[in-house]
């Protein structure tokens, strides 16, 4: 049971902690907290997606890492610290400081993230600290810097409602940031018109005007080529290019090397002609023009080049620094942006310093009080991983992430944290595939449990709230960090009595020696009493001392953060990528997020809900492709690569581009055996920002061949006996459940109580037709259900079944109906498409049936959509593909 804090108001505001948009959410404090969005907060104004609303459900102590753990044995905080330390000493003393390697997290608060950064880099010594943020952002951020002098995002929110053009590439916002996309769609109005680019056609894509399917990693090419279009068609803004611009001409001419006319662009991107003719047309025609980027731009081997062919086109059109015109990154991780703030990317120092920058380090150790801080650039994500494996670092941390699941190679990542010495996971949850290797477990305070700042896409700074307890013994990130700093000397630098001691502390060394060459600046805030931080309102950055001290836009002035003043246009020259498709790998493999799951799934696979829209790994094909490899709907497929490889079930999708496959980022191997999407990437990365190309693969994909199919309910936390070539599992609120699968026949009768657990009271057979279930009760209370069919499309949803798991004991009624699953007067909803409320596929069929022949009318009979909107594309999908089979039927 959740105990709230006492004497605290009824209500907290916090903020999310999914995505980069930073939604506002109210907490009500309560034995079973609720939440809702922030009607007052600028980023969401009340909205929230159906991962934030669903953050009640997955609070509680069950899965929490509750105690310290030594080698597998509880121990007390000070024997954890302690272990710790002599770890972290004992390396340093043998092996040097650079033997210690951090590795954090965009989960992480601003305050966590400056303490370990400031023990790392300045009292350990070691500049092997990077973040997760890696992964997801630093494209960006390399991009940022060359262009504009550092790591800023000119834009705001707000510009994405102001754009008459509004162009997404490599973001399928729609099911990424759903909020933002549905802040985008209320502000449709006439003559504004939506550019989506993108190789799969996404929800996102309901929103286009125009959709341009690219070939996968022709970017630059498109981007080169539209600079040119600019040029020859008038539309640059040369007063804005001579004032406050360097590297034009050579700009230029690279770009016209690459992408020398409309027909060689459309053909090297594999675009009807007229649809690129369309785009570049728009894009010299409007001068309110926003270009949203994200993982689709960045994670690729050209990733900055990517996103520096975007700014250039903006730059050449003085698009930046105005209402509705800038180049805008759109984050993944709550606090990506607070985390570089603070240093937390390996080439990076604290406060938006770098190690290039003379003086910094210097500045850095002086403000510390720290004797130096570490030579660097230190080793990014996929470097410090490979030294791991090599045997260069000795002692590991890790940070509120799951590095097991998310890097690159992921089988590799495994077997390098298998060979390290000392392994330390500090985290929240018990169980990830990277705390199965951890020598020192140290549990870490949860959402709603810790106190402090994230800063969004848009620079702006908002609280974390604390408004429960801490679970067990769970401690906050700086506390942990500062008392191993204790225990090694180091007390009176990390003497913090709370996170506003650091958020002041972390303030002032913006403002530190700055003479306004570094943007990033918050020391307007480095005063601010206890009372002020535990009641600031959310805040966008620079928010400098004395009079009109912050700015919703930069470079409103045409002022940009390098040494002149001026920006850079930066020559981008043509490179795809690097692993492309052969006679043995033909396929081209994508990967990425979905709906209503969230990295590992760690927090979202808590609220069962979430995994109802898509409750397994899944593989994306385009029908033709499915047609000729013999892959069928609803069927199992395996997904070979370089790497290893991945088992999902076949969705055939037309939105696919023929020849490519897609995966979702989120199964790891505490839900699903072989369906972890990082087992097909490899360790390539962008040479300037340290980014893997997540998003281009190669693989082989086969027919699964299965004999039969399953799904398996059990009592929650029952001991596992059965062992299946295919499992997938699904959470509910009552019980767990497996989708199973096997490549053999099972003699069912004969081995049904090892996957019951005992006897069954009820059983069913056909062996003609491939059917057979079983149910166990124990003293009239439902214990286990398995439910077997050759076709998987026999196999009945499970919904009913799980309530049956809450009775206390079963009337005979409900038990005759349990082997049919579903009581005589239960409606079939079909497959789920709108979280929310609970909607599935038949339920909204039959409402369009009956004449619901749009959204909104489904909205008013179901209420599916007016949630947070997500399932809106889908609803559209289901409305015009019901409407047009009526019309082709009459």
């Amino acid at each position: 049971m959740l105990v709230p804090l006492s004497d605290q108001e009824n209500e907290i505001k916090t903020t999310c902690p999914y995505c980069g948009v930073g939604c506002g959410v109210v907490a009500s404090v309560a034995e079973a907290p609720e939440v809702a969005g922030d009607e007052s907060h600028p980023a969401n104004g009340g909205r929230l997606c159906v991962k934030g609303a669903s953050l009640g459900e997955t609070l509680g102590d069950d899965g929490r890492l509750l105690t310290p753990k030594v080698a597998g044995a509880t121990v007390t905080w000070p024997e954890a610290i302690d272990t710790v330390a002599d770890a972290i000493r004992a390396a340093v003393e043998t092996h040097g400081p650079s033997s210690v390697a951090f590795y954090l997290s965009g989960q992480l608060l601003t305050e966590d993230y400056y303490v370990a950064n400031k023990l790392a880099k300045g009292f350990i010594g070691t500049p092997n600290v990077d973040t997760n943020s890696r992964l997801c952002m630093s494209s960006a951020v390399a991009a940022h810097k060359r262009a504009f002098g550092g790591d800023l995002v000119p834009g705001c929110y707000e510009d994405l409602e102001l754009a008459d053009l509004l162009v997404l590439t490599g973001s399928n916002a729609a099911w990424a940031h759903p909020v933002l996309y549905q802040r985008m769609k209320a502000s449709a109005r006439p003559g504004r018109k939506v550019v989506v680019i993108d190789p799969r056609r996404t929800a996102t894509s309901d929103l286009a005007d125009l959709h341009l399917a690219l070939k996968p990693g022709t970017d630059t090419l498109l981007f080169n080529g539209l600079l040119v279009w600019l040029v020859a068609s008038g539309a640059i803004d040369e007063a804005f290019v001579a004032d406050h611009c360097r590297g034009f001409e050579e700009t230029l001419a690279e770009a016209t090397a690459a992408a020398p006319t409309l027909e060689f662009v459309a053909e090297a991107c594999d675009l009807a002609r007229d649809d690129v003719e369309a785009f570049y047309r728009w894009f010299a025609e409007e001068e309110q023009t926003v270009t949203a980027f994200s993982q689709g731009v960045n994670q690729s081997v050209a990733g900055t080049d990517k996103c520096n062919a975007i700014i250039n086109c903006h730059l050449a059109t003085g698009r930046i620094g105005k209402p509705g015109a800038c180049p805008f990154s759109l984050t993944g991780q709550p606090n990506a942006m607070g985390g570089r703030e603070v240093g937390g990317l390996a080439n990076t120092l604290a406060a938006h310093m770098d190690y290039d920058t003379p003086g910094a380090k210097e500045r850095v150790a002086r403000f510390w009080q720290c004797d130096e801080v570490a030579d660097g650039p230190g080793l990014k994500a996929v470097e410090l991983f490979d030294a791991v494996e090599r045997g260069e670092i000795k002692v590991l941390w890790v940070l509120a992430t799951n590095p097991a699941v998310s890097l690159p190679e992921s089988g590799r990542v495994r077997r390098a944290l298998e060979q390290c010495p000392t392994v330390i996971v500090s985290d929240c949850v018990r169980y990830t595939d990277t705390t199965d290797y951890a020598n020192i477990l140290l549990p870490a305070a949860g959402w709603g449990e810790k106190d402090g700042t994230v800063t969004n896409s848009e620079r702006r700074i908002s609280r974390q709230r604390r408004f429960l307890p801490q679970a067990g013994e769970a401690k906050p990130d700086w506390w942990i960090l500062s008392a191993v700093a204790g225990r090694l000397g180091h007390r009176a630098c990390f003497d913090y009595s709370g996170p506003a001691d650091i958020f002041r502390e972390h303030a002032a060394l913006s403002g530190y020696e700055n003479d306004g060459s570094r943007t990033f600046d918050i020391s307007g805030l480095a005063n601010l009493s206890d009372t002020d931080y535990d009641s600031l309102q959310p805040t966008q950055w620079p928010v400098r001392e004395g009079p009109h001290n912050t700015t919703s836009r930069l470079f409103t002035d045409g002022c940009f953060a390098t040494a002149d003043g001026r920006a850079r246009l930066v020559p981008v020259k043509t490179r795809l990528p690097e692993v492309q498709p052969d006679g043995k790998f033909p396929m081209i493999i994508n990967t990425g997020r979905i709906r209503d799951q969230w990295h590992t799934m760690t927090r979202t696979a808590r609220a069962s809900r979430l995994l109802a829209h898509r409750s397994e790994p899944f593989v994306d094909v385009h029908p033709r492709d499915a047609e000729a490899l013999g892959v069928e709907a609803n069927g199992l497929a395996t997904l070979e690569g370089d790497q290893g490889q991945f088992v999902g079930r076949v969705h055939i999708n037309p939105g696919q581009r023929q020849g490519e496959v897609f995966v979702p980022i989120h199964w790891n191997r505490q839900f699903t055996g072989e369906g972890i999407a990082t087992a097909l990437t490899r360790s390539i990365t962008d040479p300037l920002s340290g980014q893997p190309e997540a998003k281009h693969g190669r693989g082989r994909l086969t027919r699964w061949p299965a004999r039969w199919h399953g799904r398996l309910l059990v009592r929650k936390n029952r001991p596992r006996h059965w062992r299946a070539d295919y499992w997938a599992m699904q959470p509910l609120d009552a019980c767990d459940s497996w989708w199973l699968a096997g490549r053999t026949n099972v003699d069912w009768p004969a081995m049904v109580q090892e996957w019951l657990g005992g006897q069954p009271q009820l059983v069913m057979q056909d062996q003609r037709q491939g059917r057979f279930r079983a149910a166990r009760l124990s003293h009239g209370t439902l214990e286990a259900v398995l439910m077997v069919e050759r076709d998987p499309a026999l196999l009945p949803a499970v919904d009913w079944l799980a309530d049956c798991f809450t009775m206390e004991e079963l009337d005979e009624a409900t038990r005759r109906c349990l082997l049919a699953a579903r009581s005589v007067d239960t409606e079939d909803i079909g497959a789920l498409v709108c979280s929310c409320y609970q909607v599935g596929e038949k339920q909204i069929c039959r409402a369009i049936e009956e004449g619901a022949h749009s959204v909104e009318l489904l909205g008013e009979q179901l209420q599916c959509g007016t949630g947070c909107g997500s399932c809106i594309p889908e609803l559209t999908g289901l409305v015009e593909q019901q409407v047009a089979e009526v019309n082709c039927s009459v």
